[in-house]
Order: structure tokens, then C-alpha cells, then sequence
């Protein structure tokens, strides 16, 4: 799938933005509604090498799990996760977080997706409306990910490590 990006201004300064994002035990307060079952997969959340794995609510799907980890953390402008998901983790998927200051000290957050079939049927399944849907949720995402870092939106429950 071509890259996929959105955006929103957070009334927050970027390095409070950048600390809550470099911890990927954070994640799943603002993508629960169809990323479920976290799990981190190392005892460290934060920074280069931290990742958690996860299912992917996509109707229909069999083969919902997916994996992301921290391939590289620049404080305090970017963060790019890369990861796995689909039958047997075939499907790759780049994730990059890019922070830029804007104005009265809030910061523009911009998150791009790309994910890359390994198959034919792979790129069948995500011919079948998986742009849009996947645009609907990270949209929403980033609109939950403002509300609580704006403390408009309660904190949720943050992620362990598996089986802990």
C-alpha cells in the first residue's frame, strides 16, 4: 500500500509529545479502538529497540496479529517503527512519527504508514477497502492521542510485558 499520512496540532510542546511516544507501552491508550491484546515484547518500553505486539481488529481478517518495534529514535523529531503482521508476519509495515514545533508551543505531529505485501493475495486483502479503513482509525487515533496528551481524555491503562 502507498504511504498513508495524517496529521494534528497538539497543544503541547514537542518534547513532552516525543516522551510519551518513544514509550510504546503508551500506545495502546490511543489505538485501542482497533488495535487490542498489547503486549511489549522487551521489559524496557521506552526508546531504540522497544516494541509490543498486538491485534489488529480488521473485519474479516484471520490472521490479525502484527509486531512494531523502535528502529530509530531522534529525539526530539522523529521516531520510525518497523514491524510485521498478516499470515506468517509476511507483511512488513513502516511507521515514522515526525514532531515539528508549532505555534504558542504546541507541536505538529505527522504519522505516516506504509505497509509492503509480500504476495499477490496480500496485496488482493489490502486492495479490498484497507486504505480507507486504516485511514479512518489512524485519523482517530491521532484525534485520542490529542485529547489526552491536551488532558481532555482520561489515561488509559498501559501495556506489560507478556504473560507478566
Amino acid at each position: 500500500m502507498d504511504a498513508l499520512t495524517v496529521s494534528t496540532v497538539i497543544s503541547a510542546p514537542r518534547e513532552q509529545v516525543f516522551d510519551y511516544l518513544q514509550d510504546i507501552a503508551n500506545h495502546r491508550e490511543f489505538t485501542d479502538h482497533y488495535l487490542v491484546d498489547w503486549h511489549l515484547t522487551r521489559l524496557d518500553s521506552v526508546g531504540r529497540g522497544a516494541g509490543a505486539r498486538f491485534r489488529v481488529k480488521v473485519p474479516g481478517n484471520r490472521f490479525s496479529w502484527a509486531d512494531v518495534t523502535f528502529v530509530e529514535v531522534e529525539r526530539p523529531h522523529r521516531i520510525v517503527e518497523a514491524g510485521r503482521a498478516g499470515k506468517n508476519n509476511r507483511v512488513r509495515t513502516l511507521g515514522v512519527y515526525e514532531l515539528a514545533p508549532a505555534a504558542q508551543g504546541s507541536t505538529r505531529l505527522r504519522f505516516t504508514v506504509q505497509t509492503m505485501p509480500a504476495t499477490i493475495s496480500d496485496r488482493l486483502l489490502e486492495s479490498l477497502g484497507a486504505r480507507a479503513w486504516l485511514k479512518r482509525k489512524t485519523a482517530r487515533a491521532m484525534r485520542r492521542l490529542r485529547a489526552i496528551l491536551e488532558g481532555e481524555e482520561a489515561r488509559g491503562n498501559r501495556v506489560t510485558v507478556a504473560g507478566g
